[in-house]
């Protein structure tokens, strides 16, 4: 899971904590925090409230379905489509859009450096990071937030010209 990211890192670390009967001396031998386990538990329960208020439907797929983990990342790129950065050919990451530049956090657990990531948090300190970050598909963001990723409104960059490609792939043309 380490390819994906730190989201679903995360993920993982709460289904073992769930499986061990949500033990604070689980959390304790594998240095997690009791209390952080437990308020991410709550906020789950939360939202399961507010969509059984809505009638939304509750539906995840199957743990053992291929296509487990793909769907999670779908779901965070949904959301976080405008937090995306891309992977220049000098080695260093950009942020779609505005073009920062910036580097992994040194905390992820990425084991390696994907072309395109979506991240949760832009952490400036010496130098600017993005932390909490997940591997991203470029077709995932054409097909996702096509309005947002309109070439017409693209500052010239590496990301743009592979955005193009995929556009192209997308109509059929390449």
């Amino acid at each position: 899971l380490r390819q994906y990211g730190d989201h679903l890192q995360l993920l993982n670390v709460y289904h073992a904590w769930k499986n061990n009967a949500e033990s604070a001396s689980w959390c304790y031998d594998n240095f997690l925090n009791s209390r952080s386990m437990k308020s991410a538990d709550s906020v789950r329960s939360q939202l399961m409230r507010i969509m059984s208020r809505f009638g939304l439907e509750l539906k995840s797929t199957d743990f053992n379905d291929k296509h487990y983990y793909t769907n999670i990342r779908r779901a965070i790129l949904s959301g976080f489509f405008m937090q995306v950065a891309h992977l220049e050919r000098s080695g260093h990451y950009l942020t779609v859009k505005d073009n920062q530049v910036v580097a992994l956090h040194p905390s992820t657990c990425l084991a390696h450096k994907p072309e395109f990531c979506v991240y949760n948090e832009f952490v400036l300190t010496s130098k600017n990071f993005i932390r909490m970050v997940t591997d991203v598909r470029v077709d995932w963001l054409v097909e996702m937030a096509p309005h947002y990723y309109d070439l017409k409104n693209f500052p010239k960059c590496e990301a743009k010209t592979v955005l193009e490609r995929t556009y192209l792939k997308k109509q059929g043309r390449a």
